[in-house]
């Protein structure tokens, strides 16, 4: 016997398996908790097997549930492909991206670009997933992501975006306020911000060790953004993107000459919705974006 399913049940069974939580789907979905049960109770009769188990962690996958994940995951993918190709060329893009991308690269750079693309895309919507951490692209936590390395693993057709470079900076007012910098050496009677070790996303991350030696670090943070924050207020010394501190008269780059950081971002997309129309829209546009912002990527004004 052949069983005839209904896309949409296993689109609800796709988004409870991505967020555990009825209400969560409800809200993605924009239906009531009580249609997202009945749809998922709908495919359970028709499959004959319980697809999720109910915890205090919310809904998780069975063995069934399992089984059905990555055929259900090539549904979608097919579903995105009818969608994006059968209109033809002329067809207006329409549709939601969602881009993985470094907190700082997204919310100091990427953000002031947004305008324009959405000049050029005025029906497509974007959304920006902060993945200092790991955004699994083969669960569709995001379509796109942006990382400091190729990933080593995953169906996922990678390739280098730009690079970019970073340098050490501090505001004037502490620069006037504490003991000169001529040479590297001078910096050890200096306070730093900088990451907490345990925490920190990548291990590309912590160089500041390696440019200063052994430096007096009074700060940390998680937060990208936090760290230049309290750089900008005066509170030390920190290592931040050229295309963000240069924004800033008030900041000053120390010893640029002799103390820079190089770096690259890496796009990623997985391998089945790769050429999909919207999805290149936004790999074409971010290219375009770096390729013009190339001096203010690496600092070079």
């Amino acid at each position: 016997m052949i069983v005839i399913f209904d896309w949409n049940d296993i689109r609800f069974f796709l988004e409870l398996s991505r967020k555990g939580r009825l209400t969560e789907v409800a809200k993605a979905l924009k239906v009531d908790h009580t249609t997202v049960s009945r749809r998922v109770l709908a495919l359970e009769q028709k499959l004959d097997a319980k697809l999720f188990e109910s915890t205090a962690r919310g809904f998780v996958l069975t063995e069934a549930g399992e089984r059905l994940l990555p055929l259900a995951e090539q549904m979608e993918s097919s579903s995105a492909t009818i969608q994006d190709m059968v209109g033809g060329e002329n067809q207006t893009l329409t549709g939601t991206v969602r881009l993985g991308v470094p907190e700082g690269f997204g919310s100091q750079f990427l953000v002031h670009e947004i305008p324009e693309f959405q000049r050029q895309h005025p029906n497509l919507e974007l959304e920006f997933v902060a993945n200092d951490r790991f955004v699994s692209l083969s669960k569709r936590e995001a379509d796109l992501s942006i990382t400091l390395g190729r990933p080593k693993s995953g169906r996922l057709i990678s390739r280098k975006l730009t690079d970019y470079r970073l340098r050490l900076y501090a505001t004037k007012d502490y620069l006037d306020l504490h003991p000169p910098i001529r040479r590297r050496e001078d910096l050890r009677h200096h306070s730093f911000i900088t990451y907490i070790e345990e925490l920190v996303p990548d291990p590309q991350l912590l160089y500041l060790r390696d440019v200063i030696g052994n430096p007096e670090i009074r700060l940390k943070s998680s937060s990208i953004i936090f760290q230049f924050q309290a750089v900008l207020a005066g509170a030390g010394i920190g290592i931040l993107h050229c295309f963000s501190a240069e924004e800033y008269p008030a900041l000053v780059p120390i010893l640029p000459r002799e103390i820079n950081i190089e770096r690259s971002y890496w796009l990623n997309t997985p391998e089945d919705i790769h050429d999909l129309a919207r999805i290149k829209a936004v790999s074409d546009f971010l290219s375009d974006v770096v390729a013009e912002k190339r001096n203010k990527l690496m600092g070079e004004y």
